[in-house]
C-alpha cells in the first residue's frame, strides 16, 4: 500500500504537531512523557496485568451499556461485547468523538477501523483474554458550533458545507450537552442542502433514506449519530457508552470530591509536564483551577474558584466549597469533565487496555501521565489512529497525463499549476524570464564597472535601477503566467478539481469531509472495504485508491 510519512504533509493540511510526529517516527524521544509506549506487545502486557488484578465491580457499568445499546438499536455481536465485559479477562479497546452531525468528518470512521482492528489484533497476540470494541459518546461538551455542520463535495468540487440551524440560527445561550439536543423541523433545510450537494449516483438515493431513518425530527443528536455508527460498522459490535448517565456519575464520585478538595492540584500538575514539555514542543491544553463543568439551568458551564466560593463561568451563580462538594457526593450527575479529567474518567469507568487517538489526542496525553498516578488510574496505551486520503480516478489520470507524483500534489498548488502549464505550453515562462534575468544582471554587471569609473556617485542610483527593473521583470512574469494559464484554462480547471478532491480547501479529506461524500460515489460496502484496506500498523498517511 502508498503512503507518505507525516512529515512530508502540508503542514497546514493535517495540524500535525512536532510532538506527534516524534511520536510516530521517533517515540524514544517522547518515550519520558508517556506513560507507556505502544509498539511493543510488553506495553500492552502490562497494562492488562494491572487491569486484570484491579478488582473493579463493573455491574453499574454493564447496566448501563446494555440499557444505552439497546436505546441505540445496536446488533447482537454488541450484547456479545457486553456480556464478555463482564469477566475480569475482558477488556476495552476505546476511541471517542464529539456527536457530529452525519458522522462528523471522516476521521471518526478511521478512528472506529483502527479501535475494531486493534481489539482483533490484541485477541489474536493474547488468546486467553478478550478485547471489545467502546465508542465513548462525547456528548456532554456544550459548544454546538462544533458538531451542528459537515461537509461534502458538490458537483464541482467545492467543499460544501452542511449545516443544522435548530430554528434557522445557532442558539445564542449555552446550550447544555449537545449530545441531548433534539432535532426540529430545521433539519429538512440540512438535508435539502446535503441532497442538492452530493452528486449524482447510484446510491445516493439510498444513502439519503439510511441517513433520514437515523436523523429525524425528535431524535437526539446522540441517539441519531449511534445510530449511524451502527450501521457502518454492524458487523463488528462497537459498543457505545455516554458517560451522561447518574449510574456513571456515582462511580466518579470521588474523582470529582478529590478534584475539589484538593484543587489546584491536578491543574499544578499539568502546569509543571507543560513547562517540561514546552522545552522542546508545545503544550496542547491549558488546565483550569478546576476541571468541572456544572450543568445548571440547562446550561454546562465552568466552575472557577473565586478567593472564598466558586462561580459559573458566564453566570451570577455562585456556591460554596461545601455547596460544591455536596453535590459531588450526592448528585454527581450535575458535575463533568473537562478535557484534562475526561481521559480519566473513561478509563476510571472502563477497563480499557488502549485508547486510538488522533494526532491532538495523543499530544495532550504527554501532559496527563502525573495525571493518571494523582488519581490511581491506570495509564492505557495510547495508539495512534490510522491516517488516509482517497485518491480518485481523475487525480490518477491527471497523475499519467502530465507525469507527476502523488507527493507533487500535497506540495505547492500553484507550483504543482504552474508546472503543468509549462509542459503543455509552446513557451517555457520560467525559462524564457530566468534567461532574461541572467542577461539583464550580466548586463547591469558591465553598467557597474563603467559607472564606477565615470562618476562612483551614480551607483545608488544603478542600485534602484536595478530594483525596479527586476520588480517590473518578476511582475511581467507573474503576468505571462496568468495569461498562459488563461490560454490552458480547461487544463488547469481539471488539475484544480483534482487538487481539490485531494486536499479540499487545503486540508485532508479526512479532516474536512464526511464519510458520506465517498459512501455516495462507492457504495455502502465502503466502510467494510476501509476494514480490510487500513494498515492499523502504518504510522504514515495511507492511500486509498479508489
Amino acid at each position: 500500500m502508498e503512503s507518505i510519512a507525516y512529515r512530508l504533509l502540508p503542514p497546514a493540511a493535517g495540524g500535525f504537531s512536532d510532538l506527534f510526529l516524534d511520536y510516530v517516527d521517533a517515540f524514544q524521544r517522547v518515550r519520558p512523557l508517556f506513560a507507556r509506549g505502544y509498539r511493543e506487545s510488553g506495553e500492552f502486557a502490562e497494562v492488562i496485568r494491572l487491569r486484570a488484578s484491579d478488582g473493579a465491580d463493573r455491574s453499574a457499568l454493564l447496566e448501563v451499556l446494555r440499557e444505552q445499546n439497546t436505546a441505540f438499536g445496536s446488533p447482537a455481536r454488541t450484547f456479545e461485547h457486553i456480556a464478555l465485559l463482564a469477566k475480569p479477562t475482558t477488556f476495552a479497546v476505546v476511541t471517542g468523538q464529539q456527536v457530529g452531525l452525519f458522522g462528523g468528518p471522516m476521521y471518526t470512521v478511521l478512528k472506529t477501523v483502527t479501535a475494531v482492528k486493534l481489539a482483533l489484533h490484541l485477541k489474536a497476540q493474547f488468546p486467553d483474554y478478550d478485547f471489545v470494541p467502546v465508542f465513548w459518546l462525547e456528548g456532554e461538551d456544550h459548544d454546538f458550533a462544533e458538531i451542528n455542520a459537515t461537509a461534502v463535495l458538490d458537483a464541482d468540487q467545492r467543499v460544501a458545507r452542511i449545516e443544522y440551524l435548530p430554528g434557522g440560527s445557532l442558539p445564542e445561550r449555552n446550550p447544555g450537552p449537545v449530545g441531548e439536543l433534539v432535532f426540529d423541523a430545521s433539519l429538512s433545510a440540512a438535508f435539502a442542502r446535503l441532497e442538492a450537494d452530493l452528486v449524482p449516483s447510484e446510491f445516493k438515493e439510498s444513502l439519503l433514506a439510511t441517513l433520514r431513518g437515523c436523523y429525524r425530527e425528535g431524535q437526539t443528536f446522540l441517539k441519531a449519530f449511534a445510530a449511524w455508527m451502527n450501521i457502518l460498522f454492524e458487523d463488528h459490535g462497537l459498543v457505545f457508552l455516554s458517560p451522561n448517565d447518574p449510574r456513571l456519575k456515582r462511580q466518579l464520585s470521588p474523582l470529582f470530591t478529590k478534584e475539589i478538595e484538593e484543587f489546584p492540584a491536578t491543574s499544578q500538575l499539568v502546569i509543571s509536564r507543560s513547562a517540561e514539555l514546552e522545552q522542546l514542543y508545545h503544550a496542547q491544553v491549558k488546565p483550569k483551577s478546576l476541571n468541572l463543568f456544572l450543568f445548571h439551568k440547562g446550561g454546562r458551564y465552568l466552575i472557577e474558584p473565586r478567593e472564598t466560593d466558586f462561580s459559573l463561568r458566564g453566570t451570577r451563580h455562585f456556591l460554596s466549597r461545601d455547596e460544591l462538594l455536596h453535590i459531588a457526593r450526592e448528585t454527581p450527575e450535575q458535575l463533568s469533565a473537562n478535557v484534562v479529567l475526561r481521559p480519566i474518567t473513561q478509563d476510571l469507568l472502563l477497563p480499557t487496555v488502549a485508547y486510538v487517538a488522533g494526532p491532538s489526542e495523543v499530544a495532550y496525553h504527554a501532559q496527563l501521565a502525573p495525571v493518571y498516578q494523582h488519581f490511581g488510574v491506570v495509564a492505557p496505551v495510547i495508539y495512534p489512529r490510522a491516517s488516509a486520503s482517497f485518491v480518485e480516478e481523475r487525480l490518477r489520470r491527471a497523475m499519467e497525463k502530465y507525469d507527476l507524483q502523488l507527493a507533487d500534489f500535497f506540495d505547492d498548488h500553484a507550483r504543482l499549476i504552474a508546472r503543468v502549464v509549462g509542459q503543455i505550453s509552446e513557451v517555457n515562462v520560467d525559462a524564457m524570464f530566468g534567461l532574461a534575468a541572467q542577461r539583464m544582471q550580466e548586463a547591469l554587471n558591465e553598467l557597474r564597472f563603467g559607472i564606477r569609473e565615470v562618476d562612483p556617485t551614480l551607483l545608488s542610483v544603478l542600485e534602484t535601477v536595478k530594483s525596479k527593473t527586476e520588480g517590473n521583470l518578476s511582475g511581467l512574469k507573474d503576468k505571462a503566467h496568468a495569461a498562459q494559464a488563461k490560454r490552458n484554462e480547461v487544463a488547469v480547471r481539471q488539475l484544480e478539481r483534482a487538487v481539490n478532491g485531494l486536499l479540499p480547501d487545503g486540508g485532508l479529506q479526512e479532516r474536512t469531509l464526511s464519510i458520506v461524500t465517498f459512501m455516495n460515489k462507492y457504495g455502502p460496502e465502503l466502510v467494510r472495504w476501509l476494514m480490510s484496506e487500513l494498515d492499523i500498523a502504518s504510522f504514515e498517511h495511507q492511500i486509498l485508491t479508489v
